[in-house]
């Protein structure tokens, strides 16, 4: 059995499309449809149901892609230990964007020099869409804004950098007191559906501000630009960017403001532990505690 084939047979149901998964693969739909006939055939059971354009899994089906994790999961483990690896060959590692294209580069440049037989998968996104895909076995490390919630005792919880909330306006309101350009100018929101969006927001609300709003969005990179264009300012925070801010805008500080706090997540007892180290070394802001808290 191919297991590349089961892993693309995940994609597949994901996307409820052979032609959409194809897409994300980089093969083509005659190659991946072949896939799963092969896997149909090697497990002699019916996995997908086709109507039309879009695919279902049968439960046959269901119960591959829910144990693909854990046979993956298997094979990693069992090529290290064939191989004599102190760290996994793979390192899955998913980050929020403004890490990606600010800080985090140089460091896995350092984890590559380190381990020249790393291979990186990399996955940008969202915090919670990260934190699920770790819970989901799909990343091996999360490097997230701290959840809103307790976290579970089986994971690890590394903080690596604080990113106090910052005012972002026009160079026009330099002078301007923040809290004052909050209630006044139009607000370009950090979505309030991030993490880091949503400790904005309790900010306003503490400061009893109801802004007036014209975007919302979840890309601070993106948000940025607007506020450069003078639509208005916002309210983020101060992350460390790949290049130096824009002439344009300017950074204002709040005298109480909170802090976005970034750290790396991991399973208790994971092989990863080791990279894991390696990404924060040198940025360590405190030490490693395990998701109750616990030193």
């Amino acid at each position: 059995m191919q297991t590349q084939f089961v892993d693309s047979f995940v994609v597949v149901v994901e996307c409820g499309s052979i032609a959409e998964a194809a897409r994300r693969l980089n093969i083509t739909a005659t190659a991946l449809a072949a896939r799963v006939d092969a896997l149909e055939t090697e497990f002699g059971q019916k996995l997908l149901i086709r109507s039309g354009r879009t695919v279902r899994a049968t439960e046959s089906g269901l119960r591959l892609a829910a144990s693909a994790g854990t046979l993956q999961k298997a094979l990693r483990e069992l090529r290290s230990a064939v191989a004599g690896e102190q760290v996994p060959g793979v390192l899955r590692l998913g980050s929020i964007s403004t890490a990606l294209s600010g800080w985090l580069p140089e460091r896995l440049r350092r984890l590559c020099t380190r381990y020249p037989h790393v291979e990186l998968r990399l996955e940008a996104g969202v915090s919670r869409d990260l934190y699920h895909a770790l819970q989901r076995d799909q990343l091996d490390i999360a490097l997230v804004v701290a959840p809103p919630f307790a976290l579970p005792k089986s994971l690890v919880w590394r903080p690596v950098r604080r990113e106090p909330l910052v005012v972002l306006a026009h160079r026009r309101h330099r002078s301007t007191d923040p809290l004052q350009l909050l209630t006044t100018q139009p607000l370009i929101r950090y979505d309030r559906n991030n993490w880091g969006g949503s400790l904005a927001d309790q900010f306003l609300v503490s400061k009893r501000i109801r802004p007036k709003e014209r975007a919302e969005l979840d890309a601070l990179e993106a948000l940025e630009v607007l506020v450069r264009l003078d639509m208005g300012v916002s309210l983020v925070p101060d992350w460390a960017r790949a290049h130096a801010l824009s002439p344009d805008l300017v950074t204002l500080p709040l005298e109480d403001a909170p802090c976005r706090e970034i750290g790396l997540l991991w399973p208790g007892g994971s092989a990863h532990k080791d990279l894991a180290e390696m990404i924060a070394e040198g940025v360590g802001l405190a030490p490693i505690r395990d998701a109750a808290g616990f030193s």
